[in-house]
């Protein structure tokens, strides 16, 4: 793994302006300058919730831009559009791996850095995206059906039927397979590149016993109904279901945990791409960053966003110094997206 990758991501845990775009003599980009939109994906769930109320509705009351909320493409959509020339999304807001995929692939449009206050980010943008909030991985169940030693609480007991006899559930994405790695006793500093032969061994173990979640929410939702015991989901979406209104409460794990950063970026050919613009340096300040990460219990790469965050929300922190926990490799992904998720949905069908 890139030394300065996972340094930097280390000092997100560790807690430790905007420029107007160059102006256009075409007639379209003078009309897209005039739009009052634009236009984002999102994951929905308690996580669309809180971007609503920290991000999006403080913006468009700033700005009187309103933002219009997509259900989350994946990178096929994005390619279909590019093909097609009918870009419907404005703002890509999606995982570091996908991210970077798309950015070899050439989706996105290339940002100034003077949008951003750079020396507060612990996340250096990249030339034509940016990580806006990093999120945790790890075993989530309910607290009422399963006490303590009940439980799976790293990957390796999450495979361990025996001792831990259940249903699994785990979201349907590459993501599990460094979960199976880990759970197979392989060290965080040794993951990458993947062995995916060995990877898919140890996922043979669970297959028949596992359901697949289709959306972040659905991570959710599987738990609180019981139609599974122990899943691997999202310390945000888990700390959601703790407060007013979350459903079952469930609980979390964060003696090992796959820590990676959301980012945003800027689709070419956005309609609205100074508008999109805007909204992405809103969400880079500290007090946006700060205002969300309260709500929904990420991780904000303000530095100063950092020391904003709640006594409660300090607690839904991982241990940036834990040796069990893995940060995902964007520059690997962006590389082996394709032929590892074809591989991924090839088995998923056997």
């Amino acid at each position: 793994m890139d030394k300065q990758f996972t340094i930097s991501r280390r000092a997100v845990l560790a807690g430790t302006a905007t420029l107007l775009a160059a102006p256009t003599v075409l007639g379209a980009r003078r009309a897209a300058a005039k739009s009052d939109s634009v236009t984002i994906c999102n994951y929905g769930g308690s996580y669309q919730d809180a971007t609503v109320k920290a991000v999006y509705d403080p913006f468009t009351q700033e700005t009187g831009i309103k933002v219009n909320i997509t259900p989350f493409p994946g990178l096929d959509k994005i390619k279909a559009m590019r093909l097609t020339g009918n870009v419907e999304i404005d703002v890509w807001s999606g995982s570091g791996g996908e991210t970077a995929s798309g950015s070899k692939g050439g989706f996105w449009e290339r940002l100034d850095p003077a949008l951003f206050d750079v020396q507060d980010l612990v996340i250096k943008p990249k030339s034509d995206y940016v990580a806006s909030e990093a999120y945790i991985q790890g075993i989530a169940w309910d607290p009422a059906k399963y006490g303590q030693g009940k439980h799976p609480m790293t990957f390796a007991e999450f495979f361990d039927l025996k001792k831990f006899p259940g249903r699994r559930m785990a979201r349907k994405t590459t993501s599990i397979l460094e979960v199976a790695l880990l759970g197979d006793g392989v060290a965080p500093k040794d993951i990458y590149p993947l062995d995916l032969n060995r990877a898919f061994r140890v996922l043979d173990r669970i297959k028949s016993n596992t359901v697949w979640a289709t959306t972040n929410p659905q991570t959710i939702s599987l738990l609180q109904t019981g139609e599974v015991d122990f899943g691997v989901s999202y310390a945000n979406r888990v700390n959601a279901t703790t407060g007013p209104g979350g459903g079952v409460p469930l609980a979390f794990s964060f003696a090992q945990n796959l820590i990676g950063d959301g980012c945003l970026a800027i689709l070419k050919g956005a309609p609205n791409k100074e508008n999109a613009i805007k909204l992405i340096a809103y969400y880079l300040r500290s007090e946006v960053q700060a205002r969300l990460c309260n709500l929904i219990a990420l991780t904000p790469v303000s530095k100063r966003a950092a020391a904003m965050l709640s006594p409660e929300i300090r607690k839904w922190q991982p241990d940036p110094n834990n040796p069990n926990n893995l940060f995902f490799d964007n520059d690997y992904w962006a590389d082996n997206l394709d032929a590892v998720s074809r591989r991924f949905q090839e088995w998923l069908m056997t």
